[in-house]
Formats: structure tokens, sequence, C-alpha cells
């Protein structure tokens, strides 16, 4: 479960590492730091228990399996893996995949968690099911088995009102709205860049 929200502050100030925090060398083929960035995508899975609902429980464990077959990698072979595309290339060199296939399912469910976020807020009038549903459809759903599916999509059912979210984020509305806005936009970012990389020839097995 989350620690306590700060009086003056937010759920986000709960979190062990923002996804604003998570370096990305634009110098150096825009290498998103794997330490961190493992710390923000673990911090963030907590949102799932905010959600309140055992439905949800599947989508978190998707999350948490996925990163430990990124870090295994990275505790194997620290020091090939200081940035997630080096880790990434250099377990290929080796004829495996685990860490590479865990990391391409770790950004589908980022990206899935930051486009649900993104669509609710910039449409103030839509409930949490809506925009989850939405974001599932773009993302994960084309991926999934028709086992999957239907454990996925009770899920999306079984979201909190948006009001009732909301107010589990924080007492002050602005101060809500503007970390929300700070961590989505960086989650994004760095999904972006790493879909990028997933999509070139060198980053496929």
């Amino acid at each position: 479960m989350s620690a306590a929200i700060p009086a003056d502050g937010t759920w986000f100030d709960t979190l062990k590492r923002s996804f604003a925090d998570v370096p990305v060398d634009a110098a150096n083929d825009n290498g998103i730091a794997t330490g961190e960035f493992l710390e923000a995508a673990e911090s963030l899975t907590s949102l799932f228990d905010l959600l309140g609902s055992a439905a949800f429980s599947p989508v978190k464990s998707d999350l948490t399996g996925n990163i430990k077959k990124v870090r295994d990698r990275q505790l194997a072979a620290p020091g090939e893996s200081q940035t997630l595309q080096s880790l990434s290339l250099n377990e290929l060199k080796t004829k495996k995949h685990v860490a590479s296939e865990g990391l391409l399912w770790l950004v589908r469910g980022l990206d899935f968690t930051a486009q649900s976020l993104r669509h609710n807020i910039d449409n103030a009038s839509k409930e949490l099911s809506d925009s989850f549903r939405d974001a599932y459809g773009k993302t994960l759903k084309p991926h999934h088995s028709f086992i999957i599916k239907p454990i996925f999509s009770a899920a999306m059912s079984a979201t909190p009102y948006r009001k009732t979210f909301y107010e589990k984020l924080g007492s002050d509305t602005e101060k809500v709205k503007a970390a929300l806005e700070r961590e989505v936009a960086a989650l994004e970012q760095r999904v972006a860049i790493l879909k990028e990389f997933q999509g070139r020839k060198e980053a496929k097995w």
C-alpha cells in the first residue's frame, strides 16, 4: 500500500521515484537509466492499489513480473545494463531475449497507464472506466490472447468513479492536477523513446 499523503501534498509525493526524475541521456541516443526507470515503474504500480479493486491485481502483477525480468538481467550483467537500450542490445547478443521481451511488455503496460491517465486529464467529463477502456483497446488488447482479454476487461470496469479517484490523489485539486500532468508527461516521453527503440531492427529477436 502507498505511504500516507503529506497534509499539503499529493499521492505523487509518496512515490519512491517519479518518472520526471529518470535520467535520459539526450547526447547518447536518449539512453534511459535502467535502475531509476525500474524504480519509477515499480512506484507507479501502486497506482493500481489506489484504484481499490482486486480486479486490478492481474494488471499490477503483469507490470511487476516484467520489471523483475529486466532487473534480473541488470543484476546479472550490470556493466552492460546502464541504460535500458544497452541492456536489451547486450542481452540480444547472447541469443536470449527474456529481459528484452519483459521490457517490451513493460513498455506496453506503461503505455496503457499513460494513455489511460492522459485520456482522463484531457476529457474532464469522462469517467475512469471510459479512459481505461479506450487506452486498453489501443495498447494492450491487440497483443492479448482471448484468455487474458476478459481478465483485463473486468479490471477496466472495476475502476472507481472519477471524483473518488482524484480525491485519493490529494485534497488540493490544483496540486493534484499539476502533479498528475508532470508524471504523465514524463512517462509519455520515456515510453515514446522506448517504443521508437523497440521498433528498430537491432532491437528485435
